[in-house]
């Protein structure tokens, strides 16, 4: 195993200055790549398992102020900071609290007032909705570009190092053989193997982080949904009161 990958790193140094610079570029898109992918598997792991938790958290409380403090701990629920933002547009509407906190309704607001609250919360959400999308979504794209362009980039290489090494022969003396050609082409088609090395693992992260953000969207959609279902009911019963 030891004499391989000494096989290996000698002919990456005894390749053609193109052949090298492409593997410097297919290693730099492999580091990115791989921080990108730590940095988001650890926040979207923590994003799944803390919105789990403020969703049931949410639904087995009967006071909003309850879930909002709990929210305020919840840094990496895309759920608990939308509901953030719309508790805090929706005590706007309120100078003594939520409806369903004002037991004796001491002090009611107009029609209009709930019409334009209610519509200020749902752009709120519909707004912090977009902004957890893009926040989840963020760097995962430049794992697609790698998947699709660090295979042309090795080929690229070897390519290129091919048509070196048979260009090389036109300038031997006598006839070549394939003991001549083969250490450059063999050179020439590590970078293939390196840009598909890189690329594998970048379009398996990107499949499972892109499917993971599809499910949180989901569950902040349907939150989102809820949420707004229930603040509509309290506000049609603080008129009816």
């Amino acid at each position: 195993m030891v004499s391989e990958r000494l096989d290996v790193i000698h002919m990456i140094l005894n390749a053609g200055l193109m052949v090298q610079f492409v593997m410097l570029l297919l290693f730099l898109f492999s580091v990115a790549s791989w921080a990108i992918i730590l940095i988001k598997y650890f926040q979207i792991r923590k994003a799944y398992k803390e919105s789990a938790f403020f969703v049931e958290y949410f639904w087995k409380s009967k006071d909003f102020s309850d879930a909002f403090a709990q929210a305020k701990g919840l840094e990496f629920s895309p759920i608990a900071r939308a509901f953030r933002i719309a508790y805090m547009e929706m005590r706007k509407i309120y100078t003594d609290g939520l409806p369903r906190e004002n037991k004796n309704n001491e002090k009611r607001i107009s029609r209009d007032e709930s019409v334009k609250g209610f519509e200020n919360v749902k752009r709120a959400l519909h707004r912090s909705g977009n902004t957890e999308s893009i926040r989840l979504i963020q760097m995962v794209p430049f794992l697609a570009t790698t998947g699709n362009t660090a295979p042309f980039i090795g080929l690229f290489g070897t390519v290129w190092g091919i048509m070196n090494s048979f260009h090389s022969i036109a300038f031997q003396k006598g006839s070549a053989t394939i003991a001549a050609v083969a250490p450059g082409i063999s050179e020439a088609l590590v970078a293939t193997a390196a840009g598909l090395a890189v690329a594998i693992p970048a379009v398996i992260a990107y499949n499972y982080f892109t499917q993971k953000i599809r499910i949180i969207e989901s569950e902040l959609d349907s939150f989102s949904a809820d949420f707004l279902n229930i603040i509509e009911r309290e506000m049609i019963l603080s008129q009816e009161v």
